[in-house]
């Protein structure tokens, strides 16, 4: 008995934890959101923005210029309007990964549509110094927040669903690197300002943290109401 409540106690002070963690970067991305927001449009303070520009321009060629297009795509409507959608198709396959699938589309939807919105309040236009013909506005940026918020959900289907440490680990550093390269590459072709791309990383997390909440009341009224065990993998079979 007493082993039985001493993994108790260590469970619910990892929980403690997560919470705490959870909640911290919660309110550091409204923080954030609302910093830039002041440093752009209150106190016109364009100095981290001068400062990211010339970062770049320090090792700017045709070679890197090609490969922060790439990476950019990975975040591009065009790549977004399919993507997540392939990956709920795929999540359909397997029952227990149904309800990850809806979270995928949903999270990437919604992203879209409240990054939208975010842009049409702000009305920041884009950098004239911009390498790429893009239409719409600048803060905060689209591919910062939706690439975010698609690949944040990915993380956390991650640490939910597979069992491996190391391979938890490799498929979480990789989406992170790959979520901060997509940020750098709008700022590295100009498209956005540095600003915009750390606004739509804090909204964009911001979101998928609310939304995943959100979500997973959802699921407890879900199953109280029907009963269901098998939207999510049983807690033996998570990681």
């Amino acid at each position: 008995m007493k082993p039985i409540t001493q993994r108790f106690v260590r469970l619910l002070a990892l929980l403690s934890v997560e919470l705490v963690l959870i909640w911290a970067v919660f309110f550091i991305c409204i923080a954030l959101f609302v910093l830039m927001a002041h440093e752009v449009f209150i106190q016109k303070d364009n100095s981290l923005d001068t400062a990211l520009f010339a970062f770049a321009r320090s090792h700017t060629s045709p070679e890197v210029t090609r490969l922060m297009r790439f990476i950019s795509f990975f975040a591009s409507a065009e790549y977004l309007m399919v993507v997540p959608a392939l990956v709920v198709l795929g999540f359909s396959w397997f029952e227990h990964m149904r309800w990850y699938g809806l979270k995928v589309l949903l999270i990437s939807l919604t992203s879209s549509v409240l990054n939208q919105v975010l842009k049409r309040a702000f009305e920041r236009p884009r950098p004239e110094t911009a390498m790429l013909e893009q239409s719409g506005l600048s803060f905060p940026s689209g591919h910062a927040m939706i690439g975010g918020a698609f690949y944040g959900v990915l993380i956390y289907i991650v640490w939910q669903t597979v069992r491996s440490p190391f391979w938890r680990w490799l498929y979480t550093v990789l989406l992170t690197v790959l979520i901060l390269l997509i940020g750098y590459s709008r700022i590295y072709l100009n498209v956005h300002y540095a600003t915009d791309v750390v606004a739509g990383y804090a909204i964009g997390i911001l979101w998928l943290i609310a939304s995943v909440y959100l979500m997973r009341k959802l699921e407890k009224v879900y199953l109280a109401r029907y009963g269901r065990a098998d939207i999510d993998p049983p807690p033996q079979e998570k990681a």
